[in-house]
């Protein structure tokens, strides 16, 4: 099982990433999730992303384990991005791998729930007309998704 987590604030490149994975031949499935700044209907500017890297790398750490307590997966990769991010570029890349395509899409969909939800990740809008927007709370749709998971397994989440 290969596990890659990261909290950063450069830019990532999806290709390269994967495929510093080195996945073998025992993977048949390998479910990536690419979560983009969108521009907010041509009023969003940028996402000011701020946390704790620990913090949120340990949080992270935490749910990608009790991911493969749930699937049986080959890989696990997380990178989410803080700092200034302009609309139209990468926040979040989420990957899994594993034998078979249900496993990995059902991994990679809980990862990112619990990331939108429950990561220590603060997000503030600022505006194309120069100001600043509210923080962004997480929306009732995206409590909604994380709330089937914990009611789908046992967990300690």
């Amino acid at each position: 099982m290969r596990r890659v987590l990261r909290v950063q604030t450069k830019a990532f490149d999806a290709s390269a990433e994967i495929a510093a994975l080195g996945l073998g031949a025992e993977t048949g499935a390998l479910v990536t999730f690419t979560g983009l700044c969108r521009d907010d209907g041509g009023t969003l500017a940028a996402l000011e992303i701020e946390g704790y890297p620990e913090m949120a790398e340990a949080e992270i750490g935490r749910v990608a384990a009790e991911a493969e307590r749930r699937w049986p997966l080959d890989a696990i990769l997380v990178i989410h991005r803080t700092g200034m991010i302009a609309a139209g570029e990468a926040i979040v890349l989420v990957a899994t791998a594993s034998a078979h395509r249900g496993e990995a899409f059902d991994a990679a969909e809980f990862l990112m729930d619990y990331l939108k939800t429950r990561a220590p990740f603060w997000k503030k809008a600022h505006r194309r007309d120069g100001s600043a927007g509210d923080w962004v709370a997480a929306k009732e749709d995206d409590e909604a998704a994380v709330a089937r998971w914990v009611s789908s397994k046992p967990t300690a989440l």
